[in-house]
């Protein structure tokens, strides 16, 4: 599996192998996104597709532009979430193609089947000490949607992400049909 090289910049501090994570104030223990029990079957899901790794595409920048102008964001991603990486096949916002799985918000997002919304993740057991929350680029509110196969497998999610609090109103929060196949 490809990788950037650039863990060690991504997110100062983390540490791939465990939880340890190095900040201003000293070791601090994150809340590492668990691997599904149908891991395997997943990641195959995953790679099937064809899409780790590829060009962008202006199919899925036309939704991350659209979701950051609608939802005032200045962030919006499709992600997907690999064995060690979440990788984005569209990133409005944000520079990095990739960021270690072991800090990522949506390798949480794709345990469940609801949105998974993060008003103040300095307030949320799960983000409060990690390393993109601590540190730069301070993340805040983050809303991911999993993206589920007609088999079943999540394979990351679109999402958006604040540098501040923010509250989403019921409509924002519905969930949009998926359509993944």
């Amino acid at each position: 599996m490809p990788s950037s090289g650039g863990d060690a910049d991504v997110a100062r501090g983390v540490s791939l192998a465990g939880q340890s994570v190095t900040g201003a104030l000293g070791p601090a223990t994150i809340d590492k996104p668990a691997r599904a029990v149908d891991g395997n079957q997943r990641l195959e899901a995953l790679r099937s597709l064809g899409l780790l790794d590829t060009p962008p595409e202006e199919r899925f920048d036309v939704l991350t532009r659209l979701a950051r102008r609608l939802l005032e964001v200045p962030t919006a991603l499709v992600s997907l979430v690999d064995d060690q990486r979440q990788w984005f096949k569209s990133a409005d916002g944000l520079a990095k193609r990739e960021l270690p799985r072991a800090v990522s918000f949506c390798g949480h997002a794709i345990h469940g089947n609801d949105i998974l919304y993060v008003p103040d993740a300095t307030r949320d057991a799960r983000f409060a000490d990690n390393p993109l929350v601590t540190h730069d680029p301070c993340i805040r509110f983050y809303a991911g949607c999993p993206l589920i196969t007609s088999d079943g497998y999540t394979l990351g999610t679109p999402c958006i992400i604040d540098y501040q609090p923010r509250q989403l109103d019921a409509q924002e929060l519905e969930r949009p049909p998926q359509e993944t196949d």
